[in-house]
């Protein structure tokens, strides 16, 4: 089938690289998600991919204590640069070609990001890991995955998740919650669906950027959201009224 997208920009968690560990990277699952990876990047589609770093540290948490938050957000950005080259490491076992590019100054580990070279890496043919958010603390990975996803002009935003789609509710604890299969940004706002953080939904609203909300963790999925298939989760776009799934 022929790919709906031509450039994706893939924001996966750092909870996703921990696998079924309570802590840390599990290579299993990076190798896993590098293989979907691959399937995609052989159809010619070009990926950009922005990290969490939730399974190392993160700042706003209790492992933070009482931090300074600009200090703890420096450190999950580190988090996510270990991430990234974990994730270049499988890849790269998997015969893609990678660059990690960070918005903080590692030389030894990454480029640098500049915004015409990372968009000059896709145009010939590497998956980019974009590391360390967006440099700056009190701005997420998603305002990160929002922010590359319209510098490098990607088609669509696709957030890998643990769970199938956006719902009315937590579907973890509220077993009457309901899937939504299409969603526009500003209910997103209005309902206070806690998919991405406003300031990440308010970038794409902005700038009509599509996001795409599937589970991760059912194989194929990724292939799947790529070849357009929304009923593997939900689109976020600037369309009107929701649509329960059914």
């Amino acid at each position: 089938m022929k790919p709906a997208y031509k450039r994706i920009l893939l924001k996966i968690s750092g909870e996703a690289l921990m696998g079924d560990q309570n802590y840390g990277i599990d290579t299993k699952v990076a190798k896993s998600i590098a293989k979907e990876i691959k399937a995609v990047y052989e159809l010619g589609v070009e990926v950009a991919i922005v990290c969490g770093g939730g399974n190392i540290f993160r700042g706003v948490s209790a492992s933070a204590g009482n931090m300074d938050r600009a200090a703890a957000d420096y450190i999950g950005m580190l988090a996510t640069v270990m991430n990234a080259v974990v994730l270049q490491d499988a890849l790269e076992k998997c015969d893609v070609f990678t660059r990690v590019m960070s918005a903080i100054d590692i030389p030894q580990l990454a480029e640098p990001f500049i915004r015409r070279r990372a968009i000059r890496h896709l145009e010939k043919g590497r998956v980019v890991i974009l590391g360390a958010g967006t440099g700056n603390p009190y701005f997420t990975t998603d305002s990160a995955a929002a922010l590359r996803a319209l510098e490098i002009r990607a088609d669509v935003i696709m957030k890998a998740t643990k769970v199938d789609g956006i719902y009315s509710d937590d579907p973890m604890s509220n077993s009457e919650a309901v899937r939504f299969d299409r969603i526009s940004y500003q209910e997103v706002l209005e309902k206070r669906l806690k998919v991405m953080d406003s300031s990440a939904i308010s970038l794409c609203m902005d700038n009509n950027l599509p996001i795409m909300v599937f589970n991760m963790k059912i194989g194929g999925n990724i292939m799947k959201a790529v070849e357009g298939d929304t009923s593997i989760g939900t689109l976020v776009t600037a369309e009107g009224e929701s649509q329960t799934a059914q």
